[in-house]
C-alpha cells in the first residue's frame, strides 16, 4: 500500500530539516568545534562575550590538558597488561564508583587523593621545610599570601632531555606551587627533547598526577632535531627546544584571549619557596627576568655553574666561586653586585639563566621576543677545514645571551631614560665616560638631531670603530671533564693562561662624523639574579649547599631591600665565550671580547620591523 503524504506534511518535514541545519549551522558558528578536543580550541562567538573565563578549568575545557608524541610502540606485555587494567576496572573500580551506595566514598577517596599529591614533597624536596633562609624566611613559616592573593596566571616550562633523575622533583615543584597558587591558575608546558632514559615513564607519572589535581599542561615529546651529533649545533638546538615549550604559552593567547603573568623556567632541583620567592623579586622590581642561582658538586665542594649563560652589568663571566668561600668572593665580579650576593640581595646583571628562572612575558615573548641562535656554525662532519673567522664577526654563543641582549635592546627602544624617546638626544663619540658620565647618568643631549645622511655615515663609520679596539683572541679549549655533574660541564674552565679578556680601552680617535648615544643613556632592561633561589642535583648536597651560604642562623631582616633602587645601562663590550662549530652540547668554546652599541642594535631592531 503506497503512502500517502499530504502537502501539509511535506512543509512540515521541510521545515523540521530546515531546523536542524539551522541548529547546527547556529552551534558551529557560535560555539566552539569539538572535532579535535585535544588541540586547544578557539573562542565561539557567545563564549568571547559573555563566557570568558579568568582560570584554565580543565573539567570545562578537556583540551587543555594534552599529551602529544607519546612512545606507543608494541611491548612484548602489552597484551597482558591490558587484560590486567580492564579486569581490575570492571570487577573492582566501576561497581565502586558507579554503585549508589559506594558513590560517596569514591569521593572521598578521590578528595584523599588529591589532598596527599599537594602534599607531594618527592624525594629531594622533602629536605626543604627544614633548610634555613636568610631573613627568617623559613619556608614552614612562608606562605606568600602576597602572590597568591593576586589570582595570576603562572605558566611553567620544562625542558628535559634524558634528565629522569629530577624529573619528580621538578613535578614536587609544580605541585607545591599549584598547592600555593592553586591548580587552576598555572598551565605546564614539558617538553621531552628525545630522551633515551626513563623520562618518557615518568612522564606518564606527571600526566596522572596533573589530571587528578586538574592542573592543565601539554606533555609534549620531540624526535632528535638532528641524527647526526657531529652535525648538531647546541645553541641552535637549544633556542628551538625552547620555543617548542612556549607554544601553548602563544596558542592560549591568540585562540583564547589568556595572557600569563609570569613564566617560571624549572631547572635541575630548586625548593618550591625558593621559586616563590624569585617571583616576589620579580614583582617588586618589575622585573623582565629573575635568575636563580646555579652550582655544580665538585670534589666534596660546590662552584658555580652556568657561566655560559651568564654575564654581570660590566659583561664579565661571573667567577667560579666555591659555596663556602667569603661573602665577598662570590660569583658576581663587579661592586655593587659583590656587595649585594654578600648580604643575600637581590642583584643587577646583563644576562643570567643560572638555574630555575622567571620571565615577565608581557616584556618579552608578548613583545616578539623568542630565542634565537646564530645560523653560522660551521659543520664539522664535512671534511672542509674550518674557516679563517674574523674576530670582529657577531658572538655566536648561548640562545640565552641572545635572548638578554634582545631584551636590552627592546627595552631601548622605549626611548631613553627620563622619557626622552626614540634616537635623538645623540652626543658625540667619546662624550661619555672619559667625560666624567657615570653608568646611570643621562649625558646631555646635542641641539640637533642628526640627519639620516648623518646615520649612515654613522654605520659606514662601524667597521672603523670596531678597528680601533683590539680584540683578544682565545683559543679553543676542550672541556673541564671533572664538572660533568654540573649544568656547565661545556663551559671553559679559567686559569691564567685562560682568563677573561680585559675591557676595551677607551675610544679616543674615533670618525668625527659618528655619533653616539651612550648605552646607559636607554632605559634598562631589567634583569636580576636571586642568590636565595639556589638549583642544585641532590638531595644531601642541597642541604649541604644551604648551609654553606646561609648557614644555621637567621639573618636580620636587613630592610627587605628587594627592590634595587639604581638601575644601570648594559655594558659597552661583554666577554663572548662561543661555539662556533658544530659538535652538539660538547664542542669546544672560544673567547673573547666584543664591543656592543645599543644604539645601533636599535637602529637594525626599527630596519628589520620596517621591512
Amino acid at each position: 500500500m503506497a503512502i500517502v503524504i499530504t502537502p501539509g506534511q511535506q512543509r512540515l518535514g521541510v521545515r523540521v530539516a530546515l531546523g536542524v541545519l539551522l541548529i547546527i549551522v547556529f552551534r558551529s558558528i557560535l560555539f566552539p568545534s569539538n572535532t579535535q578536543p585535544k588541540e586547544i580550541q578557539s573562542h565561539g562567538v557567545l563564549e568571547r562575550v559573555l563566557l570568558t573565563d579568568k582560570y584554565l578549568d580543565v573539567h570545562k575545557y578537556p583540551f587543555l590538558q594534552h599529551r602529544t608524541g607519546r612512545d606507543e610502540r608494541p611491548d612484548l606485555f602489552d597484551k597482558e597488561v591490558n587484560d590486567g587494567v580492564m579486569d581490575f576496572w570492571t570487577r573492582f573500580q566501576k561497581p565502586f564508583i558507579t554503585g549508589s551506595e559506594t558513590a560517596h566514598l569514591d569521593q572521598q577517596v578521590v578528595r584523599g587523593a588529591i589532598e596527599d599529591l599537594l602534599m607531594f614533597n618527592g624525594w629531594v624536596a622533602g629536605a626543604c621545610p627544614t633548610l634555613k633562609r636568610p631573613f627568617g624566611q623559613n619556608s614552614m613559616d612562608e606562605h606568600f599570601e602576597d602572590l597568591a592573593n593576586q589570582g595570576h596566571l603562572y605558566y611553567i616550562g620544562i625542558v628535559v632531555h634524558s634528565a629522569d633523575h629530577f624529573l619528580v622533583d621538578q613535578l614536587a615543584v609544580i605541585v607545591q606551587l599549584a598547592r600555593r597558587l592553586g591548580t587552576r591558575n598555572i598551565f605546564v608546558s614539558v617538553l621531552d627533547s628525545a630522551s633515551t632514559d626513563s623520562t618518557a615513564t615518568l612522564s606518564d607519572l606527571c600526566e596522572a598526577v596533573m589530571i587528578t589535581l586538574g592542573i592543565a599542561f601539554r606533555i609534549k615529546r620531540v624526535p632528535p632535531m638532528t641524527h647526526e651529533p657531529s652535525a648538531a649545533y647546541y645553541p641552535l638546538e637549544e633556542a628551538q627546544a625552547r620555543n617548542y615549550a612556549l607554544e601553548p604559552l602563544h596558542e592560549l593567547w591568540q585562540k583564547r584571549s589568556v595572557k600569563f603573568h609570569k613564566v617560571i623556567w624549572l631547572k635541575g632541583f630548586t625548593c618550591p619557596n625558593d621559586v616563590l620567592e624569585s617571583l616576589r623579586v620579580s614583582e617588586v622590581n618589575n622585573a623582565a627576568m629573575v635568575c636563580g642561582m646555579d652550582w655544580a658538586e665538585h670534589n666534596g665542594f660546590f662552584i658555580f655553574s652556568d657561566r655560559w649563560r651568564t654575564r654581570d652589568i660590566e659583561g664579565n663571566l661571573f667567577r667560579q666561586a666555591k659555596s663556602n668561600s667569603k661573602p665577598e668572593a662570590g660569583p658576581p665580579r663587579d661592586k655593587t653586585g659583590t656587595e649585594r650576593y654578600a648580604n643575600h640581595l637581590p642583584f643587577q646583571v646583563f644576562c643570567c639563566e643560572s638555574g630555575s628562572h622567571v620571565v615577565d612575558p608581557e616584556q618579552s615573548y608578548y613583545r616578539g621576543i623568542d630565542y634565537r641562535a646564530s645560523e653560522m656554525a660551521q659543520n664539522l662532519s664535512s671534511t672542509e677545514l674550518p674557516p679563517d673567522w674574523d674576530p670582529e664577526y657577531q658572538c655566536m654563543d648561548s640562545t640565552q645571551m641572545w635572548f638578554c641582549r634582545d631584551l636590552w635592546t627592546d627595552a631601548a627602544k622605549d626611548g631613553l631614560k627620563g622619557g626622552k624617546g626614540g634616537l635623538s638626544g645623540k652626543v658625540p663619540i667619546g662624550h661619555n665616560r672619559k667625560a666624567g658620565h657615570k653608568r646611570d647618568e643621562v649625558p646631555p643631549a646635542a641641539a640637533a638631531e642628526p640627519n639620516a645622511a648623518e646615520l649612515k655615515a654613522h654605520e659606514r663609520d662601524e667597521k672603523a670603530e670596531k678597528q680601533a679596539v683590539e680584540f683578544a683572541k682565545r683559543q679553543a679549549i676542550k672541556d673541564d671533564k671533572e664538572q660533568d655533574s654540573g649544568t656547565d660541564n661545556d663551559a671553559m674552565a679559567e686559569s691564567d693562561e685562560n682568563a677573561a679578556p680585559p675591557p676595551m680601552p677607551a675610544q679616543d680617535q674615533l670618525p668625527a662624523s659618528a655619533y653616539l648615544i651612550p648605552n646607559a643613556a636607554f632605559t634598562p632592561a631589567r634583569i636580576l639574579v636571586n642568590p636565595r633561589c639556589i638549583t642544585t642535583y641532590g638531595g644531601v648536597s642541597h642541604t649541604q649547599l644551604a648551609l654553606d651560604l646561609f648557614g644555621t642562623k637567621g639573618h636580620e631582616d636587613n630592610g627587605g631591600k628587594y627592590a634595587l633602587e639604581d638601575w644601570m645601562g648594559p655594558p659597552d663590550s661583554f666577554v663572548c665565550q662561543e661555539m662556533r662549530t658544530t659538535g652538539g652540547r660538547t664542542a669546544p668554546k672560544s673567547q673573547r671580547r666584543v664591543g656592543w652599541l645599543l644604539q645601533n642594535e636599535v637602529s637594525r631592531r626599527v630596519a628589520d620591523m620596517g621591512s
